[in-house]
């Protein structure tokens, strides 16, 4: 028998189709998401070098007790952001964007994410 880490042949490890969001105004402006996974398309707003950036997701998937990963997907230069899930609660989270480049950037980038359900005890 196959653990649950081991894939079977033909068959997927993961979630089902995610929704996505484009961000408006800025890096800064909030975004709401109602889905266990999906990918936020951020504004072109410019990041200076060494600047981070946090904007709220409201998402009613989340609880307090979940855990979010949160990853540059796409667009964008490569090796430039860091990116993070903070701030959790009963619907919503929070997610700090980096410029860790040498230079001011800005650019569209895609966030993927997704929401792993935690325990309460």
């Amino acid at each position: 028998m196959a653990s649950v880490f081991e894939a079977t042949a033909g068959l997927a490890i993961g979630y089902t189709t995610g929704s996505s969001v484009t961000q408006l105004t800025n890096k800064g402006t909030g975004v709401t998401i109602n889905a266990a996974a999906g990918a936020i398309t951020l504004d072109d707003a410019a990041l200076a070098a060494g600047a981070e950036v946090s904007f709220a997701v409201t998402n009613d998937k989340v609880t307090a007790s979940d855990v979010v990963v949160v990853n540059h997907a796409s667009a964008g230069t490569a090796g430039s952001y860091l990116v993070q899930a903070n701030t959790l609660a009963a619907g919503s989270f929070a997610i700090t964007v980096s410029n860790v480049s040498g230079g001011s950037l800005g650019e569209a980038i895609v966030l993927n994410f997704v929401v792993i359900k935690g325990a309460s005890s």
